[in-house]
């Protein structure tokens, strides 16, 4: 199943993070024997175990609400934050990655689905956020893109238009924000149920775990 998804991405350049929460060290290195590297975790804990067990070559993203109080754990080697959804969030994750000299890449998360338990801003939020002094001043966190989640439903239709809807806010943030920044490219959006959708309305980067690891333990 791996290599088949590969070569649908691959065909439009599209990112696949193989999404490993609950799943074990061996399981994660039958991918990596593969040839996969990017892998999502969405807690803390479980990815520091993995990381510490696993190959330094694997890029860790961080897929979870992330708390303020976990981000110097993971800031060492952290390769991408997707869930920022605060500036209190991003103000963390830019004092960490200064402790460790580095600079983290995140995206913003915006809450595009109907369900009301997902974390996420919305377009007024982000553009809060990103015109906010404190923002500005930050020099270890570079904002590569967007991320959302689409409502868990069989209607086709509406994952598109929520899908649609996300790439028309990268488009607005992209102009208003970031109009010379390279950096600024990803759409982080589908999972196993709905990727090919996201895929067809402009994601940049599949976030898929079920169909490739099969259940979560």
């Amino acid at each position: 199943m791996l290599t088949e998804i590969l070569q649908t991405l691959s065909a439009t350049g599209t990112t696949l993070v193989a999404v490993s929460k609950t799943h074990p060290p061996e399981r994660i290195m039958e991918l990596y024997r593969q040839g996969q590297r990017i892998f999502g975790e969405n807690r803390v804990q479980e990815m520091l175990e993995k990381q510490a067990a696993l190959p330094n070559d694997i890029e860790w993203h961080l897929i979870g609400h992330l708390q303020t109080n976990k981000v110097k754990y993971i800031a060492p080697f952290i390769q991408m934050i997707q869930s920022v959804d605060s500036l209190r969030l991003l103000l963390e994750i830019d004092k960490q990655a200064a402790k460790n000299e580095r600079v983290i890449d995140c995206l913003l998360q915006f809450h595009i689905a109907e369900e009301e338990t997902k974390f996420g801003l919305d377009e007024s939020e982000a553009r809060e956020l990103l015109s906010d002094p404190a923002f500005t001043q930050m020099k270890h966190v570079r904002i590569c893109g967007v991320m959302g989640m689409a409502t868990f439903t069989d209607d086709r239709d509406a994952v598109r238009r929520e899908f649609r809807h996300l790439h028309s806010i990268f488009n607005h943030i992209k102009r208003d924000f970031f109009p010379n920044a390279p950096f600024f490219k990803e759409i982080s959006m589908g999972m196993s149920g709905d990727w090919q959708a996201a895929v067809e309305e402009g994601s940049t980067m599949v976030r898929i775990g079920s169909l490739i690891f099969g259940d979560r333990n």
